[in-house]
C-alpha cells in the first residue's frame, strides 16, 4: 500500500495484529522492502510483532526522485575522499523522516525499529532525533560512518559501483548475483536457484539503479553520526558480520561501544547479507532487545 509520509508517498507492507507490538524494518542501499525475507516477518509475527516494511524513498514501489538527476558518484567520491563537502539530492535526516512520516501514517505512536546496512544509518537519525518514537533499536550490518574505521577493500567497492552487461532481466540478476558473491556470508552460501529466484522478484518489482546513486550519495554526504549516538535513548542491540567484506566488523563493534548499554551479537562467517541460516537468530535477537524496553 501507498501511504503520505513526509510529503512524498512510501510503499509500506504491514502485517500481524493491529494491536501487536508494532516493528518497523528500514532495509538498506538500493534494496526493496521484499528484501527483509518473509521468513523473517513471519518468525517476528509469531513472536508478537506487527511487522511493517517500507521501500525508502528511490527504491522499490515509493516514490522517486529522478527529476533531480543522477549524481556524478566519481566526483563525489573524490570530495569524500579529500573530505570535502557534498550535495546530495536529498539527505540521510530526509530518510529519517520518510520512516517517521510512516508511522504517522498507520497511527503508530511508538514503534520498534530495526534498520539493516543504510537502513540502520537511517535508524541512528531517527532514534536519536526522535527519541520518543522508537521503543527499541536493533542495528545491523550498519555503521557510524566515522572516518577512522576500516574501509571496504577495492575490489568490494569496484563491485558495488558496477554496472550490469545490459539491460534485460537476466542481465540484471546475473549483476546481483555476482554482487552477492562477493559481499555475502562465506559460511552460508545461499541455494543458487532460490537466490536467483528471489534476485528475480526483486527485479520484476523495481530496477532503479539511478536511485541507488542518490542514496549512495546521501550516505557519503551524511559522514560521521557518532555525534548523535549520545541522543539514543532505546535499548539497542547491534548485529554484525564478522565475515563483512562491505561494512567491517569493527564498525559493529564501535557502535555497539558508542550507544549506551547496547548490546551486540558479532556472527561468525556473516557476510553483508540476510542468509537464511541466521534468520531465527536475528527475529531472537530482535524480540530480546525488545523486551528491554
Amino acid at each position: 500500500m501507498q501511504v503520505p509520509a513526509n510529503g512524498i508517498q512510501i510503499e509500506v507492507d504491514d502485517q500481524g495484529p493491529a494491536g501487536a507490538e508494532p516493528l518497523l524494518l528500514i532495509m538498506g542501499l538500493g534494496m526493496q522492502l521484499i528484501a527483509w525475507p518473509q521468513e523473517l516477518v513471519q518468525l517476528l509475527v509469531m513472536r508478537g510483532f506487527r511487522v511493517l516494511r517500507m521501500d525508502n524513498r528511490d527504491a522499490g514501489l515509493s516514490q522517486g526522485f529522478d527529476h533531480l538527476g543522477v549524481p556524478n558518484l566519481a566526483w563525489a567520491g573524490m570530495r569524500y575522499a579529500m573530505r570535502l563537502p557534498i550535495r546530495a539530492p536529498y539527505s540521510i535526516a530526509d530518510m529519517a523522516a520518510d520512516a517517521l512520516g510512516v508511522l504517522d501514517a498507520r497511527g503508530i505512536a511508538r514503534a520498534h525499529v530495526c534498520g539493516a546496512s543504510m537502513g540502520g544509518m537511517i535508524a541512528q537519525h531517527l532514534a536519536a532525533r526522535h527519541p520518543q518514537r522508537v521503543k527499541s533499536l536493533t542495528l545491523i550490518m550498519t555503521t557510524t560512518g566515522a572516518r577512522r574505521l576500516p574501509q571496504p577493500s577495492m575490489r568490494v567497492r569496484r563491485a558495488l559501483l558496477a554496472r550490469p552487461d545490459g539491460r534485460d532481466e537476466a542481465a540484471v540478476v546475473a549483476h546481483l548475483e555476482g554482487l552477492l558473491g562477493v559481499i555475502g556470508s562465506p559460511a552460508y552460501p545461499p541455494e543458487p536457484a532460490l537466490l536467483r529466484q528471489r534476485l528475480q522478484a526483486l527485479v520484476r518489482r523495481a530496477w532503479r539503479p539511478a536511485g541507488t546513486a542518490r542514496q549512495i550519495t546521501a550516505v557519503a554526504a551524511d559522514g560521521d553520526r557518532s555525534a548523535l549516538l549520545p541522543s539514543i535513548q532505546a535499548p539497542t542491540h547491534v548485529i554484525h558480520g564478522e565475515a563483512d567484506p562491505l561494512v567491517p566488523v569493527a564498525a559493529g563493534r564501535d557502535l555497539a561501544a558508542r550507544i549506551a548499554g547496547a548490546s551486540s551479537d558479532i556472527v561468525p562467517g556473516m557476510g553483508h547479507d540476510l542468509p537464511q541460516p541466521l534468520l531465527p537468530r536475528y527475529a531472537e535477537g530482535i524480540a530480546i532487545n525488545a523486551a528491554r524496553a
